[in-house]
């Protein structure tokens, strides 16, 4: 008996050697980094939400469409500008919000869409491993580019960008690669999609990367159905989707007015007017995004530039918008063209040498490391990029803040100014500042006078002051907390 135990106790030893050497602690590492990676960003995150830090804009956003589909009225939300009740299908048709009921009636709380948008992101590092072992033929290198994907400084900001479902893309699309790398076609038609509905211009990422298929790997038949598949999924939600709900056509045509206003006036503007898109997309701030971007990857994604190049949609989108958000690296927008960037190096660094595969790979992953030391939304980045990004709280105005929150019943219409709209938007009629609506309770953070427009929003202290002082003066309205420059006021009796 005590051979046989012996046997045993030896023959675990040498599995745990095993596990804890070579491919398998390569594996583990990885796990490990993922743990501590989603771990900290949780807690990042979960200070930023308790401090009042994050917003309507786009936590509360989220927020009220799934808590409305969890209480049986599928992506029903409050325009936050006009006030109207509305599908979300109306602003942007990204209808996985529906598939994250479960997890709400499971934890209900803003929180838990963080949680689920952290893990996804974290879990593309698993393709990642996948097409650089492939392509490498070495675990130690793969595991090393797959650490370099969570060291990228723009993924974790992403990851953290309060909650879009267009970031869910970011590991859908990473998955779909590999599964398309691989010719397995009924996986990468899964994940495809499921990308798909976490936007409307998904569909020309989609097309894209058809293409990619069809040219660089030969299979025309099948890269140009999925081509022509993405392609039918953006033209339906933009031109029949968000005008049968909203009434009207997409107010993100706006962004691209200067030129053309639509994506026929864009190839309009292109074939009459070059220089006018040239001029759009060349400014000092699209070149500072475009470094931004390809300074931590070493530019290396260049050897393998049909797969790069599937990025250019996304690209073209965001250099000729008209707006400062696309262009920030740590915005959500990136989700169009990271996926393929860093696949894009995955497979290029095969086509090097092992001696230039392994250079490659330590450079990818020691300029993601420094960019995110000094970048990253890390606690201890020497710029305080976290604080500095969403702004401070005092502890002392949080509690004030927690206090007059918890004065709102439950079930009460509300409206509130945008960094008070994350806690308060569990609930059917859920109005910005100024918009009233049937709102029963205002709850106003003074020293807050972000509103939003048609397309994002912008800080206007006159108004939210004027706001102030008509609903302080109304006999409509009576005022029950009052502290610290947040106040909360009642809907009086009749």
């Amino acid at each position: 008996m005590s051979t046989t135990a012996g046997a045993a106790r030896e023959s675990r030893a040498r599995s745990v050697v095993h596990v804890l050497s070579g491919e398998h602690a390569w594996a583990i590492a990885l796990w490990a980094a993922m743990v501590v990676w989603s771990t900290t960003l949780f807690l990042v995150m979960r200070d930023l939400f308790l401090d009042f830090r994050l917003a309507r804009y786009d936590l509360g956003n989220m927020t009220q469409a799934v808590w409305s589909t969890a209480d049986g009225r599928p992506l029903d939300v409050t325009d936050g500008v006009t006030g109207v009740q509305m599908s979300r299908l109306g602003q942007h048709v990204d209808p996985i919000l529906a598939a994250l009921a479960p997890f709400w009636i499971i934890v209900p709380s803003p929180l838990t869409l963080v949680a689920v948008q952290i893990v996804a992101v974290s879990l593309g590092a698993l393709p990642v491993l996948w097409l650089a072992r492939k392509h490498l033929g070495n675990e130690r290198d793969a595991a090393m580019l797959a650490l370099a994907y969570l060291a990228y400084p723009w993924i974790a900001w992403v990851a953290i960008d309060g909650f879009h479902p267009l970031t869910l893309a970011i590991p859908l699309l990473l998955f779909g690669l590999w599964f398309l790398d691989e010719d397995r076609l009924l996986p990468f038609a899964v994940c495809a999609g499921a990308a798909l509905l976490t936007g409307e211009l998904v569909g020309v990422w989609i097309a894209a990367l058809g293409l990619w298929y069809a040219f660089e790997r030969g299979h025309k038949k099948v890269g140009l159905l999925t081509s022509v598949a993405g392609l039918s999924w953006t033209f339906v939600a933009v031109r029949v989707v968000v005008p049968a709900v909203s009434g009207e056509s997409s107010d993100y045509y706006g962004v691209y007015d200067r030129v053309g206003g639509s994506p026929w006036g864009i190839v309009k503007t292109a074939v009459t007017d070059p220089l006018t898109i040239v001029s759009a997309a060349t400014t000092g701030g699209d070149v500072f995004y475009l470094v931004m971007l390809f300074a931590p990857l070493a530019g290396l994604f260049l050897l393998a530039p049909a797969l790069a190049a599937v990025a250019v949609p996304q690209f073209a989108a965001t250099l000729l918008a008209g707006f400062g958000a696309a262009t920030d690296p740590r915005a959500h927008y990136i989700a169009g063209s990271v996926p393929f960037l860093v696949a894009a190096v995955a497979i290029g660094l095969g086509r090097l040498t092992p001696v230039g595969r392994r250079r490659g790979v330590v450079l990818v992953l020691t300029l993601s490391v420094a960019f995110s030391l000094a970048l990253g939304p890390w606690p201890a980045s020497p710029g305080r990029s976290v604080t500095s990004y969403w702004g401070e709280v005092s502890a002392v105005r949080a509690d004030a803040l927690r206090q007059a929150v918890s004065l709102v019943p439950t079930d009460a219409s509300v409206s509130t100014t945008n960094r008070l709209g994350s806690h308060l938007a569990e609930r059917r009629y859920f109005y910005s500042v100024p918009v009233v609506g049937r709102a029963e309770w205002i709850v106003l953070d003074a020293q807050d006078a972000w509103m939003p427009s048609r397309i994002g929003g912008d800080s206007h202290p006159d108004r939210l002051e004027a706001f102030h002082t008509r609903i302080a003066k109304s006999h409509r309205w009576t005022e029950v907390f009052a502290r610290e420059d947040v106040y909360v006021y009642r809907r009086a009796s009749p």
